[in-house]
């Protein structure tokens, strides 16, 4: 899998997302499709990648063609413009003459395969929806007139086709639509994974000991791409109420399609780690290096809660404070000289633990629910304006 991951290497820096494979001739050729938003994802998450790696990969990903400017934000494929329909199906001259079955057919006026229009153009019957039909009429041809030259050139035309055609490369929608996560179009579920990868390669970088300035760079990715999610947004450029979740944006108009799309999904996780929560070796750790210190609250503030009897709970959050739960256990996040984690347990003891890290036992607690533990109050250094 490495060695696959080596070798799809763009030369602009991207990788490759789907490769296409065929077997002519007793030996294997594989060609590329155009670069898509879902492969340097794929890439970023893979666990393949350096720390510098992946921020090569989303500094080449933001000068390429899927950087949408627009939405400041970017497109699952690269957009073009597609063929006219009467560009479409045009046999080359040159092709027909050098083909003595087509040549034959178009002499002797037979329509069943090829045929000429008013304007002298060659184009394949236009009931052909693939190789396999156009096969079964070539096995239907006259064998006393062609049988011959169907022996010699049957496999020939049947390349011309797929040349003309090139159906190994469809891939459906995306390739054919200007909308519903066609061309031209952002697909926001795609966006939120690259959003979890950029930040899955941040904390990479922050638990290896990476450069510090390599991790500040990426974590400008993790923002500028946060930044062009709907959420983010004013209604006019986004096209829609902002909170609400949509399939995708294509270049003519706003967001289309609302629904709870997987997009939630990834951005839930992203968000959970973005404000500190994560879990190592079922080990509850808060770390607080994406946390915006904006979001501490300018003022005091009433957070209401179901505790874990089901019971609505409030608590009166300071100035420089930021609550939320996490296994229905209130968090409580303060600006501090001081690294400092305190549990509050149902009997009233406290316990204080210096750093951000809640062992196992007490964790497990969390994670059960067993209601032991009714609040978590952390203190970071690093929030201090």
């Amino acid at each position: 899998m490495d060695q696959s991951i080596k070798v799809n290497k763009r030369a602009d820096g991207l990788y490759h997302a789907y490769n296409l494979v065929s077997f002519p001739d007793q030996s294997v050729s594989i060609r590329h499709l155009y670069e898509m938003l879902e492969g340097q994802v794929a890439v970023l998450s893979s666990g393949y990648l350096s720390v510098e790696e992946s921020l090569d990969v989303l500094n080449s990903l933001k000068k390429s063609n899927l950087f949408r400017h627009d939405q400041y934000s970017y497109l699952l494929y690269p957009d073009r413009q597609l063929p006219l329909f009467s560009q479409k199906n045009n046999i080359p001259g040159s092709v027909v003459q050098g083909s003595k079955l087509l040549s034959k057919l178009i002499a002797g006026s037979d329509s069943s395969i090829i045929n000429k229009d008013d304007l002298g153009n060659f184009h394949f019957n236009g009931s052909f929806r693939n190789a396999a039909v156009l096969e079964k009429a070539l096995n239907h041809l006259d064998p006393a007139t062609y049988a011959l030259l169907l022996a010699e050139e049957k496999e020939k035309v049947l390349a011309i086709f797929e040349t003309l055609f090139d159906h190994q490369s469809f891939t459906g929608r995306s390739g054919t639509f200007y909308g519903y996560e066609g061309l031209g179009s952002i697909y926001w579920h795609m966006v939120s994974k690259l959003l979890l990868a950029a930040q899955e390669s941040y904390f990479k970088g922050i638990y290896e000991g990476a450069d510090p300035v390599v991790a500040g760079k990426i974590k400008d990715h993790y923002v500028e791409i946060k930044a062009g999610i709907g959420l983010n947004k004013s209604p006019g450029l986004y096209g829609a109420f902002p909170t609400d979740a949509y399939s995708h944006t294509p270049g003519n108009a706003g967001v289309q399609q609302p629904g709870m799309t997987g997009q939630v999904k990834e951005d839930f996780i992203s968000r959970m780690r973005e404000i500190g929560v994560h879990i190592q070796d079922g080990e509850i750790l808060f770390e607080s290096g994406l946390l915006n210190p904006a979001e501490l609250l300018d003022q005091e503030s009433s957070f209401g809660y179901f505790d874990l009897k089901g019971e609505p709970q409030q608590i009166v959050l300071r100035r420089g404070q930021l609550g939320f739960t996490f296994c229905q256990v209130p968090i409580i996040y303060s600006a501090s000289h001081e690294d400092k984690t305190a549990i509050t347990f149902a009997d009233g003891k406290q316990i204080f633990i210096a750093g951000h890290t809640i062992d196992k036992e007490m964790s497990s607690k969390v994670f059960k629910r067993t209601k032991e533990i009714v609040q978590i109050e952390v203190t970071f250094r690093n929030l201090v304006s």
